[in-house]
């Protein structure tokens, strides 16, 4: 991965090679709301979830498929079927969208994220082939990356890491990207190595990783610190992805922050009420 000098902008341009996946090019442009930009040769294609396209070439067409395209020409419909239906667990849906290039020369099509946050690129043979995530954190990929479902072997992790008992999980060999919110933290692991992170400022991790949840103090702090009740416990060795800004932490501020009571206006802490809000123009 190269980083260019134009700020704000990670490109990376490939050497042809026997994979399995799409070797695509990319940029990932922006600050606090980034988007990736794919640039696909002829015959190339790029998967993505619904709803995460930003823009395209005309020459790039879009189809609709069963699961993430990744399975083999021969699979069975059943087949298709069990690997769309990996995604459903998830929270995703059944069809994934496909872009691929049917012109001639280079196609661009761009793919944004959902919240405030940043774009990860992550090349997947370099991480032993796969990556596990939060359920909703997979923007798009070169076709040929796999997407499933990673079980938590323990209950307790289940329980309480966080995104729950199911996590995603992507592998193959081609490029993956994956959205965090806020600003990402990275930290690799030594073996044996130990960090305690907010369960849900826990992005990505390698598959090397040993994810588990220890509890948060003694039971003063688990009840008045405000910090939940466990942190997860991450084991290396391995590479960990910290956001943050996690997604449930944004929108529970935005509920707090909504108006009540049928929909009248609450102050933020103004002791006029509406009278205060005349005299701040609102």
């Amino acid at each position: 991965m190269v980083f260019g000098s134009v700020p704000n902008i990670q490109s990376s341009r490939h050497v042809r090679s026997a994979s399995v996946s799409d070797d695509v090019d990319f940029e990932i442009k922006g600050a606090e709301m980034q988007f990736v930009e794919i640039e696909l040769d002829p015959g190339e294609s790029a998967i993505a979830e619904a709803g995460s396209m930003m823009f395209k070439d005309p020459a790039i067409e879009m189809t609709t498929i069963f699961g993430d395209g990744s399975e083999q020409e021969g699979n069975s419909f059943m087949d298709k079927l069990l690997g769309a239906g990996k995604r459903v667990i998830t929270g995703e849906s059944l069809f994934t969208t496909v872009f691929t290039h049917h012109g001639t020369g280079k196609a661009r099509v761009g793919f944004a994220s959902p919240y405030p946050g940043h774009v990860l690129a992550i090349k997947l043979d370099e991480v032993d082939g796969r990556l596990i995530c939060q359920k909703d954190a997979f923007l798009c990929a070169a076709k040929g990356v796999s997407i499933g479902i990673s079980f938590q072997k323990r209950m307790l992790t289940g329980l309480f890491g966080g995104e729950g008992f199911i996590m995603q999980s992507l592998e193959g060999d081609g490029w993956a990207f994956v959205h965090v919110g806020g600003t990402t933290l990275e930290r690799i692991l030594a073996p044996g190595e130990e960090l305690h992170v907010d369960t849900g400022c826990v992005a990505a991790y390698t598959g090397d990783i040993d994810f588990d949840v220890v509890r948060a103090g003694s039971i003063k702090s688990m009840i008045f610190g405000g910090e939940g009740v466990f942190f997860a416990k991450l084991r290396g060795p391995g590479k960990v992805w910290i956001q943050s800004l996690p997604f449930s932490r944004l929108a529970g501020r935005m509920l707090a922050a909504a108006p009540k009571g049928g929909g009248r206006h609450v102050g933020e802490g103004s002791i006029l009420g509406g009278i205060g809000d005349l005299l701040d123009g609102d």
